[in-house]
């Protein structure tokens, strides 16, 4: 089984930075794609970033792109999401999952694909 652990959620203001980590143990090889996930109160469940474990080929949404990195450290099995010039628009609980799918060298940004999940970690941006 593979389990999926998130932390460095947290309150920032509008413009600040925070790095979330998710430690990842089990049988994680049977999975291709690792992503951050994230749900605003009300809304529907989105995808941020992933990134393909093979070649490391990074995906992200538009809202995000050139403010957020993902990255992973396959020696201590952990994926990161550095996040900079946060806004309010980016408050909601950030999901880390892991699945084996994927196309192309890159990684979906939908739910779906998504096998395994973490229990998600709080970001709060204040304006």
């Amino acid at each position: 089984q593979v389990q999926l652990v998130e932390s460095g959620g947290g309150s920032v203001q509008a413009g600040g930075s925070l790095r979330l980590s998710c430690q990842a143990s089990g049988f994680t090889y049977v999975s291709n794609c690792m992503g951050w996930f994230r749900q605003a109160p009300g809304k529907e469940r989105e995808g941020v970033a992933t990134i393909y474990t093979g070649a490391r080929n990074t995906y992200y949404s538009d809202s995000v792109k050139g403010r957020f990195t993902i990255s992973r450290d396959n020696d201590k099995n952990t994926l990161y999401l550095q996040m900079t010039a946060l806004k309010p628009e980016d408050t909601g609980i950030y999901y880390c999952a892991a699945g084996q799918t994927g196309s192309g060298g890159y990684c979906p940004l939908r739910t779906r694909y998504y096998s395994y999940w973490g229990q998600g970690t709080q970001v709060t941006v204040s304006s």
